[in-house]
């Protein structure tokens, strides 16, 4: 038994050599724990130049912050290739691995591909030459079109990047439009150049915006007072237009609820009974309450769709509209669909679960809900 090697020593090796088989590399740092060194994640000599020092800079302090990040969404806007290969998602048909140099997304619910050029692709099968199925959608694991069979360059650097400037091509890539320091929203898109910070840690020397307008540079769509819509759902990725069209506008910012390090499941900071004691109390022994429904079932149904719609009134984003409008003639919509009106109506927020029922049973329903069954 003396030549049997502990697990925690196998494993190890396990996972040492699998972060030399996704190109990944790494190294013992000061304080005699392994640091993985993304290369996505090193600043190049022009970025550094202008303050910048990449998210394993921040990780020497910051390791359970960097932790979180690197579980969220936000740095896997957009990786290389190489990294996004390791999560398991599948290519379009027609293509390897080394047919593509970025991954869209792929962190919760689709993920886009872009080939060697820069090119997001749109053409696939056997012979690259048929139009669409180029998206593929996590939770259902189909394939869907998106812009199907158009040349379509990669124009989304703005919210999908660090350090984005509109000049010039990623890599020398004809496809991407502009440059970045780092793929993804790392540390430094949010908090600033941290060169100064890492040198001599102090709050004046690193931004830290908690107002939701930073929030809402990204997550936004067209004029933030218009909410746009499209196929019976608001589109993905307008929090903040829904925010400010919401009783909550000017009162709450987006970090008084969420951690902006963690995924949404697992940010909330504080519960809503902090601000509506009142309606937290009269929700207490309900007959909702006793059948575990959540406030945000209801007063943030997934009224937005990014990749999958699972019903007429369930798409897969929620909104941020907050409170349900009771009026007989309120409309999620405008007449031609294309714009959300603000008001969170009575189907949205009831008939995702009561699906047998309409619209007027869930507005005369709704009132004194919050009582009901007490």
């Amino acid at each position: 038994m003396a030549n049997v090697r502990p697990r925690t020593h196998v494993l190890f090796g396990l996972s040492l050599f699998a972060i030399i088989l996704s190109g990944c590399a790494a190294q013992m740092g000061a304080d005699g724990k392994m640091v993985l060194k993304l290369p996505s994640e090193v600043v190049s000599d022009q970025w550094a130049a202008k303050g910048y020092v990449g998210p394993q800079a921040c990780a020497s302090c910051h390791e359970q912050t960097y932790n979180y990040f690197r579980d969220h969404g936000h740095p896997k806007k957009i990786r290389p290739a190489a990294e996004a290969r390791e999560w398991g998602i599948p290519l379009p048909e027609g293509y390897t691995w080394d047919d593509i140099s970025y991954v869209i997304g792929g962190a919760t619910r689709k993920s886009r591909y872009i080939d060697q050029k820069g090119f997001i692709i749109t053409k696939t099968g056997p012979k690259k030459d048929q139009p669409g199925k180029n998206q593929y959608n996590i939770a259902t694991g189909r394939w869907v079109n998106y812009e199907a069979g158009k040349e379509l360059k990669y124009t989304c650097g703005r919210c999908h990047t660090s350090a984005y400037v509109q000049e010039g091509n990623q890599d020398g890539r004809p496809g991407m439009v502009g440059t970045w320091a780092f793929p993804g929203i790392t540390c430094e898109e949010c908090h600033g150049p941290g060169k100064a910070h890492v040198a001599g840690p102090t709050k004046a020397n690193i931004k830290v915006d908690r107002n939701d307008a930073a929030c809402g540079k990204c997550h936004i769509r067209g004029a933030k007072e218009k909410i746009p819509a499209g196929g019976g759902f608001i589109m993905h990725h307008e929090q903040y237009n829904e925010l400010l069209a919401s009783p909550h506008a000017g009162k709450v910012s987006c970090v008084t609820c969420h951690d902006p390090h963690k995924r949404a499941a697992i940010s909330q900071k504080m519960g809503c009974d902090t601000c509506h004691a009142q309606q937290a109390a009269d929700f207490k022994g309900s007959r909702h309450e006793k059948s575990l429904v959540k406030c945000t079932q209801c007063h943030m149904p997934a009224a937005g769709k990014s990749a999958e719609s699972f019903g007429k009134y369930v798409g897969d984003i929620k909104t941020h509209i907050f409170k349900i409008s009771l009026g007989p003639n309120d409309q999620m919509f405008t007449p031609d669909g294309k714009f959300a009106t603000g008001k969170l109506t009575a189907d949205f927020a009831c008939l995702s679960c009561h699906a047998s029922r309409d619209k007027a049973w869930a507005t005369a329903q709704a009132k004194g809900i919050h009582t009901r069954g007490r």
